[in-house]
C-alpha cells in the first residue's frame, strides 16, 4: 500500500478550513391538495417537507411544486384551514426525477389531528421518459452487494459492464454530478467511492437528457451522503474465505485460511455546529489474497534450457521454495470526508474529498511457477471538490460545482527503473519447452499521471407548473503525463551487452518508450426544457460539445518523422508539424411520456450521443517514429472524430397491484464512427497503424423489469434479450487481422460481448432486527471464435470471428443479518455474505478448439514440442483464471448507532 498520509491529513484540513462541500444533484416534489369529498382544490394550502426549510403553498388550483430537493426518504406535511391535517411519510425523492403526490384532506371534527399515510413504494413514474433505474441506500443495504459497481451489473441492458451492447469505455461516470469517469482509456472510474456512502445510484442506459454529454451508451451518477443533526456510525470487522472442493483447479486455498480476504470499515457523520455544519466521513480497508495461487518452483535468477530434443542436455535451477504464492492479489484503502455548510434557508455550501490508494497483481498464467517475476499495478488518486447551491426563488436556483481529480497509475516491477532488482535481461524466459517462465522479470515500467480540473454551473427555473428549463456550462481541462518504457540494457547493441548490465530508461526518441504531456480541454453547454401536463411529459434539448486535443501531427503520414529523404524538393514528400483541429458537435434529444389511465405509462425517446474517443487514441506514439518491423508500431491520431450513436427507444410502464410494478422497453441503436485502426504504410514500405473512426455497429433489445417493493418485501427481477453487431469489437481488429494476411471482416457479426439472454433476480425480507436476501444471475453465454482442428474440412474455411457461443453461466448470492440491541440505540450487527452459493465454475474464457474452459485438443507435434523436466503439456491450458470465482463466505461484526 502506497503512503498517503500527507495528503490526507492535507485534505482534512482543507475540508476543516474550507467548509464546503461537492454538491447534490437534486428532484423535485410536485402535487396538488384537494378536498376529500368534493375533489375540489384547496388553494393556500400549506405543504412542508418536515425536517427541512422547504416548502410550497399551493395555487388556486390546489397546485404546488418543491424545486431543489437532495434525494432521499422524506415526511411531507398538508395543512389547510379547517381540514385535518395529513402526513405522508417515507417519500422517496429521487435525482432528477419528480414525485407527484396527491393530498385529500377531510373536513376537520377534532382540531389538530393528523391522518398518516405511507407513501406507495412503487408507483406511477410520470415524467420517466427513458429507462432510467435509482437505486436507493436502503435497498443496497438489504441485498448481496458491496460496490456501486455491483449495484449497476444487475441493471436491465448491463452486461460486464457495457450498455446496450455498446464497448465498455461509452459510460459516463459521475459522483454528485461531477465526472469522474477515467478518461485516459475512458475505462471506468479515476475515483471510487464506496456503496455505504451512497444515498442514491442513478444508472440511465441508452437516451439521456442535454445535461449529460461525453457518453454513448449510459450515465451512472452516484449521489452521496451528508451528515445530519444527529450523531450516526458504524464500524465493523469482516474476514472471508474461499470454500470449495474444487481444489485441484484453485490451488493452494485452504478451508482454515479464515483471512484470506480482510475487509474494515469506519463511518461516522452528525453535527459539528447543529445542523448548520454537518460532517461525514467512510474509511474502508480491504486486504484480498484472492482465489488464484502460483508455486514459487524458480527464483527470478533461475535459469533453464530446454531447447533441444536431448534430454540429457535439459537442465533448470529450480531455487525457490516450492511455496504457494497469492497471484491475483488486491490491497485498497478508501476514505471520503464530506462537510455541509447551511448558511440560510436558501444557501448551501459543501466540500467534499476522496481517496482511492490501491495496490494488485492479476493473475498470470505463464509466471504460475515464477510468480516473483510480475510486474505490480499501482493507483492513488484523490477527488477534491466544491459546490455552491443556491435558491434565488422558491422556483429558480442553481448550483456551481468545481473539483480537482488528481490520478496516478502506475505498472511496474520497480518503481525506480534504475533498481538493481531489475536483473539482467539474459535471466529472462520465453517459455521455450515448457510454456512456463523459469525466471527473470517482465521489464515494462508505465507510470502515468492524469489531472482534470472541472468547472460547471447549472441554472433550473421553474417557470409555471408545465414548464421546467435547465441550462449549463461544463468546462474540463487535462494534464496528461505519460510515462511508458521498456526498461533496457544501457549496453544493447554493444560488445558488453551479454556481460554488462545497467537498467536504463531510453528517451522518447526512441521506439522503446512513449513519453509525452498534453493538455487537452473540453467544452460543453446545453439547454433542455421538462414540459410537464396532466396526462404527458416531453423532456426536450440540445447539447453543444466542442474538444481541442491541443497538439500537433505530421502532415504527411507515409514520411512522418522525415527518415525517407528523395532527392526530389518537392515539400509534400516530408512532414511538417501540424495544429490538430478542434472538433464540435451539437446533439439533439427528445423524451416523452404518456400516461395510461391512473396506472400506466408510454414512453419514448429519441436522441444523438456523442463521445470523444480515449486519449491514448489520439496522443500514443507521440514520436512518430515507426519501427522496421511490419505491424509492430501504432499510432494516435490527434485528428479523430467524436464517436456517434442515435438511439431510439420506447417503453410501457403498468402497476400490477399496490407495490408492484411492471416496466417493457424496446431499443435499437446505430453507432457510427467508432474507434477503429487503419493500416498505414510508409514510402519504404514499412506498415504500421494509425487509430480513426471508420468501425461501424449496432444494438437491438427488449428489456422486462418487474418490481415488488411492499412492507418487509422487495423483488427485482429483470430480462434483457440483447442482439449486438458490428465489423470489429476492439479498435485494433482490423489491423491485426491484416498483419495475419486476412481481410476486413466484410459483414456485421455478433460482438464479443453479444450475451442474448440476461437474467437477473433479487429477493429480500428486511425488519429492523434481521434480514435475509437472494441475488440471482444467468448469462446464456458470450460469443468465441472457432478454431477448427488442421485436419478437418473448416479448416481451409476463413471463418469470422465470434462464429460460436460459450457455455451459460449462472450464480446466486446471498445476505443476512442479525441485530441485537445494546444501550441506547447501539446495535451490535452480524452479517454473513455468501458469494456464488452454490459454487458454480462458470467458464469465462474458453479455448477455441473446444468452446470450453480448462480444456483443449492436444495435437501430437504440439505434445512431442513440450519438454520440461517439471510439468506436463496439459499444465498449459489448464488456466484457472478461465473460470469465475469459486464460492466466497464472507462473516463480519460490527457496531451501529
Amino acid at each position: 500500500m502506497r503512503k498517503s498520509h500527507k495528503l490526507l491529513m492535507i485534505s482534512i484540513l482543507f475540508l476543516l478550513f474550507s467548509g464546503l462541500v461537492l454538491g447534490q444533484t437534486t428532484g423535485k416534489i410536485s402535487g396538488k391538495v384537494v378536498d376529500s369529498e368534493t375533489g375540489e382544490p384547496l388553494p393556500g394550502a400549506n405543504v412542508q417537507v418536515e425536517g427541512t426549510a422547504k416548502g410550497a403553498a399551493t395555487n388556486m388550483d390546489g397546485e404546488f411544486f418543491i424545486i431543489n430537493v437532495p434525494p432521499g426518504t422524506y415526511s411531507i406535511k398538508a395543512q389547510y384551514i379547517g381540514y385535518d391535517a395529513m402526513r405522508l411519510e417515507n417519500l422517496r425523492v429521487s435525482i432528477n426525477r419528480t414525485t407527484n403526490v396527491t393530498f385529500k384532506l377531510s373536513p376537520a371534527v377534532i382540531e389538530g389531528k393528523t391522518v398518516v399515510v405511507e407513501a406507495e413504494k412503487v408507483a406511477l413514474k410520470k415524467d420517466q421518459t427513458s429507462s432510467v433505474r435509482n437505486v436507493s441506500s436502503e435497498q443496497m443495504d438489504i441485498l448481496p452487494v458491496e460496490s456501486v459497481n455491483s449495484v449497476v451489473n444487475l441493471q436491465a441492458g448491463v452486461v460486464a459492464g457495457h450498455f446496450r451492447g455498446g464497448r465498455f469505455n461509452e459510460v459516463t461516470y459521475l459522483i454528485d454530478g461531477m465526472q469522474v469517469t477515467e478518461s485516459f482509456g475512458n475505462s471506468g472510474r479515476a475515483i471510487d467511492v464506496e456503496a455505504d456512502a451512497v444515498e442514491e445510484v442513478e444508472v440511465i442506459k441508452g437516451t439521456f437528457n442535454a445535461e449529460y454529454g461525453r457518453a454513448m451508451s449510459g450515465i451512472v451518477n452516484a449521489v452521496t451522503k451528508e451528515g445530519g443533526k444527529d450523531f450516526h456510525g458504524a464500524v465493523s470487522g469482516n474476514l472471508a474465505n474461499y470454500l470449495t472442493p474444487h481444489k485441484d483447479i484453485f490451488i493452494g486455498l485452504e478451508d482454515t485460511d479464515i483471512a484470506r480476504q480482510q475487509d474494515y470499515k469506519f463511518q461516522l457523520s452528525g453535527p459539528v455546529l447543529s445542523d448548520k455544519l454537518t460532517f461525514f466521513t467512510n474509511l474502508r480497508y480491504q486486504d484480498n489474497k484472492g482465489q488464484h495461487n502460483g508455486i514459487r518452483l524458480f527464483s527470478i535468477t533461475d535459469q533453464s534450457f530446454f531447447n533441444t530434443p536431448n534430454e540429457a542436455l535439459w537442465y533448470s535451477e529450480k531455487t525457490g521454495d516450492s511455496a504457494y504464492v497469492p497471484m491475483n492479489w488486491n490491497k485498497s484503502l478508501s476514505f471520503q470526508g464530506k462537510l455541509t455548510a447551511r448558511l440560510t434557508s436558501n444557501l448551501k455550501l459543501t466540500g467534499m474529498y476522496i481517496l482511492n490508494d490501491d495496490e494488485s497483481q492479476g493473475y498470470d498464467h505463464f509466471y504460475k511457477y515464477n510468480p516473483d517475476g510480475r510486474s505490480s499495478g499501482y493507483g492513488r488518486s484523490h477527488l477534491f471538490a466544491l459546490n455552491f447551491n443556491h435558491m434565488l426563488t422558491p422556483a429558480l436556483f442553481y448550483e456551481a460545482k468545481f473539483s480537482f481529480v488528481d490520478q496516478y497509475s502506475g505498472s511496474y516491477y520497480r518503481e525506480d527503473p534504475t533498481d538493481p532488482d531489475y536483473i539482467p535481461s539474459w535471466f529472462d524466459s520465453d517459455g521455450t519447452g515448457s510454456g512456463f517462465s523459469t525466471g527473470g522479470i517482465q521489464r515494462g515500467h508505465t507510470v502515468r499521471t492524469v489531472q482534470n480540473l472541472n468547472g460547471k454551473i447549472d441554472l433550473t427555473w421553474q417557470v409555471h407548473k408545465n414548464h421546467s428549463l435547465k441550462t449549463g456550462l461544463d468546462y474540463l481541462v487535462t494534464d496528461v503525463d505519460q510515462q511508458g518504457a521498456t526498461v533496457r540494457n544501457r549496453y544493447a547493441g554493444t560488445a558488453l551487452e551479454y556481460t554488462v548490465y545497467e537498467p536504463v530508461i531510453l528517451p522518447d526518441s526512441t521506439i522503446y518508450s512513449d513519453i509525452y504531456n498534453k493538455k487537452p480541454f473540453e467544452f460543453g453547454w446545453y439547454l433542455q426544457d421538462k414540459m410537464e401536463f396532466d396526462e404527458m411529459v416531453i423532456n426536450f434539448g440540445v447539447r453543444f460539445d466542442y474538444f481541442d486535443p491541443v497538439t500537433t501531427y505530421p502532415s504527411n503520414r507515409r514520411n512522418p518523422v522525415n527518415l525517407i529523404q528523395f532527392e526530389s524538393d518537392d515539400p509534400s514528400l516530408y512532414s511538417t508539424p501540424m495544429d490538430a483541429d478542434p472538433k464540435s458537435q451539437l446533439s439533439p434529444r427528445l423524451g416523452l411520456s404518456y400516461q395510461l389511465g391512473k396506472a400506466a405509462l408510454l414512453h419514448f425517446s429519441y436522441g444523438h450521443f456523442f463521445q470523444r474517443p480515449a486519449y491514448y487514441a489520439f496522443y500514443q506514439n507521440n514520436s512518430w517514429l515507426v519501427q522496421p518491423s511490419n505491424f509492430a508500431t501504432q499510432q494516435g491520431n490527434p485528428q479523430l472524430n467524436a464517436q456517434k450513436t442515435v438511439q431510439y427507444e420506447i417503453g410501457l410502464w403498468q402497476q400490477l397491484m399496490t407495490g408492484m410494478g411492471l416496466e417493457v422497453s424496446l431499443y435499437y441503436r446505430d453507432i457510427y464512427e467508432l474507434l477503429s485502426m487503419a493500416v498505414m504504410r510508409t514510402y519504404n514500405d514499412q506498415i504500421y497503424g494509425l487509430y480513426t473512426n471508420l468501425d461501424y455497429g449496432n444494438a437491438k433489445g427488449l428489456e422486462v423489469t418487474l418490481d415488488f417493493d411492499y412492507k418487509n418485501v422487495y423483488t427485482n427481477i429483470n430480462y434483457t434479450l440483447a442482439y449486438t453487431r458490428g465489423n470489429a469489437d476492439n479498435p485494433t481488429t482490423t489491423f491485426d487481422r491484416a498483419g495475419n494476411n486476412m481481410d476486413p471482416i466484410p459483414r456485421l457479426i455478433p460482438m464479443s460481448w453479444d450475451q442474448r439472454h440476461t437474467l437477473n433476480a433479487s429477493v429480500a425480507y428486511r425488519t429492523r432486527v434481521y434480514g435475509l436476501s437472494f441475488t440471482g444471475r444467468y448469462g446464456s453465454g458470450q460469443p468465441y471464435t472457432l478454431s477448427p482442428l488442421p485436419e478437418t474440412h473448416l479448416a481451409a474455411i476463413q471463418l469470422y470471428p465470434n462464429n460460436s457461443w460459450r457455455p451459460s453461466v449462472y450464480g446466486v448470492d446471498a445476505y443476512a443479518y442479525y441485530n441485537v440491541p445494546l444501550k441506547g440505540n447501539m446495535n451490535l450487527k452480524f452479517e454473513m455474505y455468501i458469494y456464488n452459493l452454490f459454487d458454480r465454475l462458470n467458464e469465462y474464457g474458453v479455448y477455441g478448439r473446444t468452446g470450453r474452459a480448462y480444456k483443449n485438443i492436444v495435437l501430437d507435434q504440439e505434445r512431442e514440442n513440450h519438454r520440461s523436466d517439471f510439468n506436463e503439456y496439459e499444465d498449459r491450458f489448464q488456466n484457472p483464471a478461465q473460470y469465475g470465482s469459486p464460492r466466497l463466505v464472507k462473516f463480519g461484526v460490527g457496531v451501529e448507532f
